[in-house]
């Protein structure tokens, strides 16, 4: 892998493992200082509706100015807002509204963030490492997401939630010196109105049919498995063994997403999207595992191998984006395809109790399991899905006349 690359996977390791920490000291700090169920959830509601707020806005910032100028910025003001919450808790006091400004700059910052490093990344790796770079990059996410909130729980139970603050704000420092210290340059032509980009974003999803059926695909996925996220908690709680089954089935997840992207690091199909979706078809199986035969070994079972389908099915939609998109499309048609995935999951979320109220949870997680199942098997139905070739590095050899 390229200098470049090592810096960027450098950085956002250290980043991944801060968010962690942060994770464990927010809901320890509030629930301490006297706050309950309602100001965390009030605090993490902020968060998710700045992401929705500013995503496609960063998307078009990403595209008008060099992607890592983006990501330092966003990495300064995050570093400066976490901070912030570091010092309000270490001087005892604790006031909901600064808490939540606080948090809604950090997640602005970083809905500037997340479009600007998916615009950066495929110009860190000849276009043949595309997939073995992003494979590398799941792998390290995935296990900074199982390593971050253990060491992050133990740190704040040995020094006190300001700690874990202190080291997320330390890690996107980190982050913003690896960004500039990058030295890609992409090409960016003349500005048009906000919306005009907007538009043409858009557009670009619309021309790809396995683009734009890949959105709504992922859309209606996001509904059922935002539900079936909460019931599973729900169902772990009740009938598995509660607490202590709710982290062996983490483990099982995050132990699913490594060799799932590990996988995606080896095995290099030459219709990737189409692996991808197929791969993509395990998960409804974890979900059922919670009905039927409702053993923890078998929900242990499904998580391994969904998750692993999952994380390489992630990496394979990314590699396509990445090879089939223009470069200065990248920053919009990523903020557009997160925006699905934020709107979809708290939708999810919301229906969850209603429907279990209704129905009861055995019967909401089958038909779930049974819509993740069509949604990812639609995609196979259209032919850009399931005949889009790899896009090689390098050229085809010119034939030399006898």
């Amino acid at each position: 892998m390229t200098r470049d690359f090592r810096l960027l996977a450098t950085g956002q390791t250290l980043s991944w493992l801060g968010n962690g920490f942060q994770t464990v000291a927010l809901a320890v700090a509030v629930v301490t200082h006297g706050g309950g169920a309602g100001d965390l959830g009030l605090v993490m509601a902020s968060s998710v509706v700045t992401m929705l707020a500013g995503t496609l806005f960063g998307g078009v910032w990403a595209d008008r100015l060099q992607p890592r100028h983006v990501m330092v910025v966003s990495d300064l003001i995050r570093l400066v807002a976490t901070a912030g919450i570091a010092v309000m808790f270490v001087g005892g006091g604790y006031h909901l509204p600064v808490l939540c400004a606080l948090t809604v700059v950090s997640a602005g910052a970083g809905a500037f963030f997340t479009p600007a490093m998916s615009a950066l990344k495929p110009l860190l790796v000849p276009a043949s490492r595309l997939q073995p770079a992003n494979a590398t990059l799941s792998m390290l996410q995935t296990a900074c997401g199982i390593a971050g909130p253990a060491l992050g729980g133990l740190t704040v139970a040995a020094f006190g939630a300001p700690a874990g603050f202190a080291v997320n704000a330390a890690s996107f420092l980190f982050s913003g010196v690896a960004a500039g210290l990058l030295r890609v340059q992409a090409e960016r032509g003349p500005r048009e109105p906000m919306l005009s980009e907007l538009a043409a974003g858009w557009q670009e999803i619309r021309s790809r049919d396995w683009l734009l059926g890949g959105l709504f695909g992922a859309t209606v996925y996001h509904i059922a498995n935002g539900m079936i996220l909460v019931l599973v908690q729900v169902t772990a709680v009740q009938r598995l063994g509660g607490a202590p089954a709710i982290g062996w089935v983490s483990a099982a997840e995050g132990l699913g997403g490594l060799l799932g992207s590990a996988l995606a690091l080896r095995f290099q199909p030459r219709r990737l999207l189409r692996a991808g979706w197929l791969t993509l078809l395990l998960m409804p199986f974890w979900a059922l595992a919670y009905v039927w035969p409702g053993m923890l070994t078998a929900v242990l079972a499904g998580a391994i191998i969904g998750y692993g389908g999952l994380m390489f099915f992630g990496v394979a939609w990314e590699t396509a984006i990445q090879e089939r998109v223009p470069q200065a499309m990248l920053g919009r048609v990523a903020s557009w395809d997160y925006l699905t995935s934020f709107l979809a999951m708290p939708v999810g979320n919301i229906l969850a109790g209603p429907l279990v109220a209704r129905f009861g949870v055995d019967e909401v997680l089958v038909v779930c399991a049974f819509v993740l199942f069509a949604a990812s098997a639609s995609q196979l139905l259209i032919p850009g899905s399931r005949n889009l070739t790899r896009v090689t590095a390098e050229p085809a050899p010119i034939p030399v006349p006898a």
